[in-house]
């Protein structure tokens, strides 16, 4: 390639010139200070694939960033192509305030803009944590130039007085002891020392309520078609994770450069993508959260946005969560968490149970094959899986979970719905109705939860206003409405919860979340009031507050004034934007001006 007209090339460093009047000076002057970093003209005339560096010192989740990095241009080098490291902002779900959720649609724009702006032919999504995941995907599927995930893959598991423990799941679970005054301060300070014994996200992968959304999206991108089958599960310090940040880079050169026309993200995701995205979900148990990003990784697509005819909404989740089970078994029958998983054979070991039962779509497209059906078929811990025993991934005859492990529910307190992940709630609390104790916000719940003056039994309903996508703002993980301490300590350890917040995917209970309109945008929630009484029915997909159409309206009325009368001022910045133009929970909580449609 040595003197090669660089002026001739369609791809590479010619693609996405800088504005200067002069299409032959722009690309004589990028070439001149590319060279500045020791490039030479041999490099500099091949196709460029970037790589998105989102390693941060207070990201522990993306700690292994370089290391993949690395093992992704050693590939992608070997195809023939140039990579290019570029840094994006990283996201961390416990450094990023008020959350990391208030963020997400930022570091969406990020992406998007700089893979629109910087030469690449394709570009490797590096990331792990809760929120970089979705974005990185969402912006990517916007500029619509050929990209796969590769996630930074979960932590190892650390040891506790000859126990097993990672995060989320124990932090939560000791955590809630802690308050219980079942562990003492010392058990909760040196267990502290154990529960994130390496870099790489959330290892939580108990079926029952307690799947973490790192673990979640990166599962559901396999089934989604955007990262290659298997790469969900090595943990983030194994050589396996490296082989599959390898792969991903001989991946992203062959689709990048396919003879006919580059393979885009637009060109992968369709409604079957989704669908069989929505079917993994259901099969894992996995964390609300993803709900709403999926719903605004949709919402980027054109034609399957939310408020499209025939996009993806809600509903699909909630029809197609009756015909799923729930099939992977960790906790709380054994010890397991992802890596055990990835010793079952992950997601493409459970794909081929869904497949057998006719649950999936094999004619979606993938990054890696030209339909699910062909990538599963040469894959092979799919061909094996049932070739031993394990006691994991369940058959379709024996679920942990008969269907709907994560439901909508629809009435007069969230007309647009909101969600339940009933695998991970009480039984008995699944068809209930009690009498509402309302908190305003979550510094009001903070103030008052544990008061001994609480008027509160095991039959009320927690009700928390004010923590939707613009009340916080940032719809934080605060659905998880703690158990209040007078019956904590009675060993009460489920109560009906209800708020407009989001909830980890660790967390378990029977907590409706998302509810939407949200309080803060004048939805039904914010007109509750103590004593009201609310209920659910999970079966029929009912939520309601038992109050006359009237005195709905009369609250409403009086709300509005007072809102209309207390109008702050408009913020200024980010957050004043964020504020102004934020989706609901159930159209997925993006920007609208972002969106496809």
């Amino acid at each position: 390639m040595e003197g090669q007209n660089l002026s001739d090339q369609k791809t590479g460093l010619r693609s996405k010139l800088t504005s200067y009047g002069d299409d032959e000076f722009s690309l004589f002057l990028r070439k001149a200070f590319i060279k500045g970093a020791g490039y030479n003209d041999d490099a500099l005339a091949r196709p460029i694939i970037g790589l998105i560096d989102t390693s941060s010192g207070f990201n522990p989740c993306h700690g292994n960033v370089p290391a993949l990095l690395t093992a992704a241009e050693r590939s992608i080098l070997l195809a023939g192509a140039l990579p290019v490291r570029f840094p994006t902002i990283s996201l961390h779900e416990s450094f990023a305030s008020p959350t990391s959720m208030y963020l997400r649609n930022l570091m969406s724009i990020d992406t998007e803009e700089m893979v629109k702006a910087q030469p690449m032919d394709g570009v490797v999504l590096i990331g792990g944590c809760d929120k970089t995941v979705p974005a990185q995907l969402m912006g990517a599927i916007s500029a619509n130039v050929p990209c796969i995930s590769l996630v930074t893959g979960p932590m190892l598991t650390g040891s506790y007085e000859g126990k097993r423990v990672g995060a989320c799941t124990d932090c939560r679970s000791y955590w809630k002891d802690y308050r219980a005054g079942v562990v003492d301060i010392e058990d909760i300070v040196r267990v502290n020392d154990e529960l994130v014994p390496s870099v790489g996200y959330g290892i939580d992968m108990r079926s029952y309520g307690r799947k973490g959304t790192a673990s979640t999206m990166a599962c559901i991108l396999e089934a989604l078609g955007i990262a290659p089958l298997g790469s969900a599960t090595p943990t983030a310090p194994s050589s396996a994770r490296l082989r599959v940040a390898s792969q991903i880079g001989s991946l992203i050169v062959s689709n990048s450069l396919a003879s006919e026309t580059p393979l885009r993200p637009q060109d992968v995701l369709t409604r079957k993508s989704f669908e069989n995205a929505i079917t993994a979900l259901q099969a894992i148990g996995g964390s609300t959260n993803a709900i709403v990003h999926l719903l605004a990784i949709a919402g980027r697509v054109p034609g399957l946005g939310p408020t499209e005819a025939g996009g993806i909404t809600l509903d699909d989740f909630d029809r197609i969560g009756k015909r799923t089970p729930l099939l992977v078994d960790l906790k709380p029958s054994g010890e397991g968490y992802m890596e055990d998983f990835h010793r079952a054979g992950g997601i493409p070991a459970l794909l081929s149970v869904l497949a057998k039962g006719g649950l999936l779509h094999l004619d979606a497209r993938t990054v890696e094959a030209p339909t699910l059906g062909a990538a599963l078929a040469a894959h092979p811990a799919a061909q094996r899986h049932g070739t031993f025993a394990q006691n994991i991934i369940r058959s379709l005859s024996d679920p942990l979970y008969p269907g709907s492990s994560l439901v909508v529910l629809r009435g007069n307190l969230a007309p647009d719905g909101c969600v339940l992940k009933a695998s991970a709630a009480s039984p008995n609390l699944l068809k209930h109705r009690g009498p509402a104790i309302v908190f305003s916000s979550a510094a009001d719940l903070a103030a008052r939860v544990d008061s001994a003056d609480l008027s509160v039994t095991p039959e009320t309903v927690l009700v928390m206003q004010g923590t939707g996508p613009v009340g916080h703002p940032g719809m934080p993980e605060a659905g998880l409405i703690p158990i209040p301490k007078k019956l904590a300590t009675q060993g009460v350890k489920d109560m009906l919860r209800v708020s407009d917040a989001r909830m980890s995917g660790t967390a378990q209970g029977t907590v409706v979340l998302h509810v939407a309109p949200e309080s803060a945008k004048g939805g039904p929630l914010a007109l509750v009031r103590d004593g009201d009484v609310v209920g659910i029915n999970m079966e029929e997909g009912k939520i309601w507050v038992e109050i006359t159409d009237e005195e709905m309206k009369r609250r409403r009325k009086e709300w509005e004034e007072n809102h209309t009368n207390g109008r702050k001022r408009t913020k200024r910045g980010y957050a004043g934007l964020y504020e102004r133009t934020v989706q609901q929970a159930n159209l997925g909580a993006d920007f609208d001006w972002l969106t496809a449609s």
